[in-house]
């Protein structure tokens, strides 16, 4: 489905990044790891990937910085030659109460999650317009849809990474570049494993279809806003949620 193209995926040494490299690489696309530069994970994710058949590299940076961004931007199309699909995954969590929040956790996670974001689909944006092709996939979250207490500056970096999304559709549809969200809702993940039971019990009863999402899920949806089964498909937001938010 996808042999031949070459795909970016930032965070992704772990958890949801990692499902969607791995998903991506069996459908046959080559891949390009980001992490942070402290990462333990993504060399082995990258041997993981090998694995299965196709080609990998690792590019660590910070998404916050310019200049590591287009070195990311600059590794993968002189490895590969082009980028056809890129995700933006990275992304993290500082929680609190509005009124207990603190600047600093207000803006580091504004940066990763919405600035890092702007970071990459201003960079990748250019050698995709000069192909006349690309994918860009940006993972939202459904409290971005909904919002949730104890989370005003991650809900605003989703919501925030949303919007951006419908502006990036309709900027680059005319060179032949789509963009789209997916927003995740309870993924079992590293995030979420570090809630209490009593949290996760107030998801699970609000969840229609009686589970939590596994990140498998989201990777399936991402292959296929990454693939031509959604070439009419641009600017949308897809809910991977269980049916949380309808």
């Amino acid at each position: 489905m996808l042999k031949g193209r070459t795909a970016v995926i930032t965070g992704s040494g772990r958890g949801i990044g990692k499902a969607i490299a791995l998903k991506l690489a069996a459908n046959g696309a080559n891949i390009v790891i980001n992490d942070i530069p402290s990462s333990d994970y993504a060399d082995e994710t990258c041997e993981e990937i090998k694995a299965l058949g196709v080609d990998a590299i690792v590019v660590k940076g910070d998404v916050r910085k310019k200049d590591d961004v287009e070195a990311l931007i600059s590794a993968a199309i002189e490895k590969f030659g082009k980028i056809d699909i890129f995700v933006n995954n990275a992304g993290i969590t500082r929680d609190g109460l509005m009124i207990r929040m603190n600047e600093e956790d207000w803006d580091l996670v504004m940066d990763i999650n919405l600035k890092g974001s702007f970071n990459c689909i201003k960079a990748v944006a250019r050698p995709m317009m000069k192909q006349r092709s690309g994918s860009i996939i940006n993972i939202a979250s459904i409290v971005g849809v909904m919002g949730n207490a104890g989370q005003a500056n991650y809900v605003a970096s989703k919501a925030g990474l949303i919007g951006l999304t419908k502006t990036t559709a309709k900027e680059f549809a005319s060179r032949g570049i789509r963009c789209n969200a997916v927003a995740p809702g309870f993924i079992r993940s590293a995030m979420t494993d570090v809630l209490t039971d009593e949290v996760k019990q107030q998801y699970f009863n609000a969840i229609p279809l009686g589970k939590f999402g596994e990140t498998d899920n989201i990777a399936d949806v991402v292959v296929f806003l990454a693939s031509d089964m959604s070439k009419y498909v641009t600017g949308q937001t897809i809910n991977v949620d269980g049916g949380l938010v309808m």
